[in-house]
């Protein structure tokens, strides 16, 4: 598509994220304090149930098909030394989940999710798999210390490009849940400068060891997360130029496909630090779409608690996880499954003192 045809098809995705159903969310509510267990005594499990009810404007809602999305995307900023990988293993890592052999593949087929793969941005040249969806927007981003990540014309389309991959991937299944993640060496440093323009904190307390830097690697990390927000002046008012300054490929298509999932009507859940920051641009972009995201689990990273605090999610699992590949969001998936089986398989106490009562 042009990159004309992008920028209106976000447009009227940004148009078609509404607020969650109220009335829903109230009966579920209801129902949920009315089932046999004291109320509240499933805890967060009620509130996952009722959260899905008021996306699906549907009481009891259901959760039967289950979407694992993961981008593809290489940086230039690994040129400076930032990351203990090789460039070369996004493209190792893109081929090895197209072939069933990665963590997100077991996560995914225990959760009975479907899994898609998209090629945004891989730079390094590789075999294809018949599997891999291909939309790559470059090969690759600049390297955000002396040049912008991208153009503002390469950001738009990568937004929508996830966007549409989301929603034709959503319509194939009718997909009422999506986990969204990603690959992509150097990406966690592109996600501190992202979450230090969006939180408006300092970069120093966002960012971690990544792969498994050493001290000495984390401080030129640090320094050039600095010197990338020093050059461009990030706006985090305008969060298509922050993305097209500082971010990802895969970054900005997993913010198309927060959009295009929200606007589908699906539950989003968010995946580990990367997950987190695309989720603070589509959140900028359109407030609404946080209603319909769950903060799957909480990272080791150190930004990810600054970026679920903007967010204001709290995770569902703490597990100390940091892989990525959208693995945090598939963990969780049977257990948001289980809370919306709560409003359709339990029954109520009224119900039972009428069988009491009436025992024939």
């Amino acid at each position: 598509m042009s990159p004309q045809e992008a920028n209106q098809l976000i447009i009227q995705t940004l148009k078609t994220i509404k607020p969650l159903d109220g009335d829903a969310l109230e009966r579920a509510a209801k129902q949920m304090d009315g089932l046999l267990k004291p109320p509240g005594s499933l805890g967060r499990l009620e509130e996952l149930g009722i959260k899905m009810a008021g996306i699906q404007g549907n009481n009891p809602p259901v959760c039967a098909s289950k979407l694992s999305l993961v981008y593809a995307g290489d940086h230039g900023v690994v040129a400076e030394g930032i990351s203990a990988s090789p460039p070369q293993v996004t493209a190792i890592m893109t081929r090895s989940i197209c072939a069933g052999r990665a963590g997100i593949n077991a996560l995914a087929q225990k959760a009975g999710a479907i899994l898609k793969v998209i090629d945004v941005g891989v730079a390094t040249p590789y075999e294809e798999p018949e599997n891999l969806i291909v939309r790559r927007i470059r090969k690759g981003t600049g390297n955000i210390r002396i040049e912008p990540a991208m153009t503002r014309d390469e950001a738009i389309l990568a937004i929508a490009t996830g966007i549409e991959t989301t929603q034709n991937a959503i319509g194939e299944i009718d997909a009422h849940l999506v986990g969204i993640g990603e690959v992509g060496i150097g990406n966690t440093t592109v996600a501190s400068a992202l979450s230090a323009v969006f939180t408006d904190q300092d970069p120093s307390t966002l960012t971690g060891r990544g792969t498994g830097i050493g001290k000495a690697s984390l401080k030129r990390k640090l320094r050039v997360i600095r010197d990338a927000i020093k050059l461009h002046h990030p706006d985090a008012s305008d969060p298509i130029a922050v993305m097209a300054a500082i971010g990802g490929l895969e970054i900005a298509a997993m913010c198309g496909a927060m959009l295009g999932g929200g606007a589908a009507g699906a539950m989003l859940l968010i995946d580990g630090f990367i997950s987190g920051t695309a989720a603070l641009t589509a959140c900028a972009m359109a407030p609404l779409v946080r209603e319909r995201m769950v903060l799957s689990h909480m990272s080791a990273e150190p930004g990810h608690r600054a970026v679920a605090a903007k967010l204001g999610l709290l995770p569902v699992l703490d597990l100390g996880l940091r892989l990525g590949e959208g693995s945090g969001a598939a963990a969780v998936m049977p257990l948001i499954e289980a809370a919306t089986t709560l409003l359709s398989e339990m029954s109520t106490l009224d119900e039972e003192l009428i069988e009491l009562q009436d025992p024939s």
